[in-house]
Parts: C-alpha cells; sequence; structure tokens
C-alpha cells in the first residue's frame, strides 16, 4: 500500500507543489517530501489534516494506495475481480475524478 503516491495524486491533481501542500496542512516540505517517496508513513493526524484539505475521507487515500501486491497471494485473483467495481463505485460516491484512479 502505497498512501505516499495516492497523496501525490491528489497533490497533483489540485496543482499543487510539495512545498503549498504542507504548508496549507502544517508540515515540512520534508516531511511531505518522505511520505510521498513512501521513506515514512504520515501519522493520523498528518493524513488526517491532508484529507480534510482535500475534502475527501481516509478510505480515499487508503483506496487509491491499494493494488495487488497487498493482497495476500492466494487472494489476489478475487481481488483482481471485485476491486475495480466496488473501489470505482466508492469512489464515485466521494466524486474522486477519473483520472486519479
Amino acid at each position: 500500500m502505497n498512501v505516499g503516491r495516492a497523496i501525490k495524486k491528489l497533490r497533483k491533481q489540485h496543482s499543487l507543489n510539495q512545498s503549498e501542500l504542507a504548508e496549507r496542512v502544517g508540515m515540512t516540505q520534508t516531511s511531505l517530501s518522505q511520505i510521498e517517496s513512501g521513506a515514512k508513513k504520515p501519522n493520523s493526524g498528518s493524513l488526517k489534516k491532508i484529507c480534510d484539505y482535500f475534502g475527501v475521507p481516509e478510505l480515499v487515500i487508503y483506496l487509491l494506495a491499494t493494488d495487488s501486491e497487498d493482497i495476500p497471494e492466494h487472494n489476489r485473483e478475487m481481488f483482481e475481480k471485485i476491486f475495480p467495481s466496488v473501489s470505482g463505485l466508492l469512489l464515485d460516491v466521494f466524486n474522486v475524478p477519473k483520472e486519479l484512479r
């Protein structure tokens, strides 16, 4: 699960650079860079601030961050069959643009 990749997608969708987003959510650009690169995970407070800024629930971040490598091998076939539909429906509910998916 790459939460940083999901945050980066949201940031770019809103045409923000790292410094701008970091300032708006009260963190350093270095911390945001480390999160986006996967070097560190955001703490719950930082993730909440980022979600609040973008107006999305944390579920959206996790949906955008999940891929088949996160799923145990014995469940991947089922995941690959149902995840696109289920996540698509949920992302539609939260009005997440198609280009972010």
